[in-house]
């Protein structure tokens, strides 16, 4: 197991109005939050990351106002693309 340890000065800390604990799970769940964004890292490793089920931190997601589902409208749409092509197949296909 890896520990970081982030420094902060005494008035940035109680401004934060938080424990030690509290903040430290906080910071977890916004780093995950934040590589799960942008790609860095699964939705699962984010997850383990923020100390959360995969249901928990897609809730989490929500509060943050992240996206559960991190496709591109064109990969969204290249995979309904190949399902309809898929089905448009197996429509086709004559039964025997």
């Amino acid at each position: 197991m890896k520990i970081v340890a982030i420094e902060l000065t005494d008035s940035a800390f109680f401004g934060l109005d938080r424990d030690s604990g509290e903040l430290a799970h906080e910071f977890r769940a916004a780093a995950a939050a934040k590589w799960y964004e942008i790609g860095r890292v699964s939705q699962a490793v984010a997850a383990e990351v923020a100390g959360m089920t995969r249901s928990e931190f897609v809730s989490h997601l929500s509060r943050m106002r992240v996206s559960p589902l991190q496709e591109s409208a064109d990969e969204a749409m290249a995979a309904a693309r190949m399902i309809l092509d898929r089905w448009n197949l197996l429509s086709l296909t004559p039964r025997r």
